[in-house]
């Protein structure tokens, strides 16, 4: 019998296996754009726990293990910054990370207090299966930043689904 994928808000105390986690996943990325530097692989423990504490984050558990998160917080101007979504490389191609996405965005649009009027998420120009995967959840390019000799970041948004439709009488 198999144990099933759950997902559910990260706790303080998980901050050491998903700075873990993101440094395994971002292996890929780093060797893709050929530098080792970026920030997800050198991040502090202290600045993740810090990220933890100002935002929301999401893990998804098999069993107790954590293979997969996402995180991100809403600005003033109602926008909300999703970030570092990562998946265990033996979990990817699952539908994982589409429904991770899915569940930040829905706890970003049902907040009272900071209900997300946008979503705006950013990923390397060659990371084809992220683009892939924002793409078919309804995000579109928005700009793209130049931030090393060979990374450019492509800048993605869409709008959320939560905000009220005008009807006409």
């Amino acid at each position: 019998m198999g144990m099933s994928v759950t997902i559910s808000a990260a706790r303080a105390q998980d901050a050491e296996h998903i700075l873990k986690l993101q440094y395994l996943c971002y292996q890929s990325e780093a060797e893709l754009y050929g530098d080792y530097a970026i920030e997800p692989l050198t991040q502090p423990l202290d600045d993740l726990r810090a990220e933890l504490a100002e935002g929301h984050a999401l893990v998804a558990r098999l069993g107790d293990e954590i293979v997969a998160s996402v995180r991100g917080r809403v600005d003033d101007d109602g926008t909300a910054r999703i970030a570092k979504l990562i998946v265990h490389p033996r979990m990817q191609r699952h539908g994982l990370g589409g429904r991770l996405l899915d569940a930040i965005e829905d706890h970003f649009a049902a907040e009272p207090a900071t209900a997300a009027q946008r979503f705006q998420l950013f990923t390397g120009h060659r990371s084809e299966g992220n683009l892939r995967l924002y793409r078919s959840r309804g995000y579109v390019p928005v700009s793209r930043e130049q931030v090393g000799p060979r990374l450019t970041v492509v800048i993605l948004e869409k709008e959320s689904s939560a905000l009220g439709y005008v009807t006409s009488a």
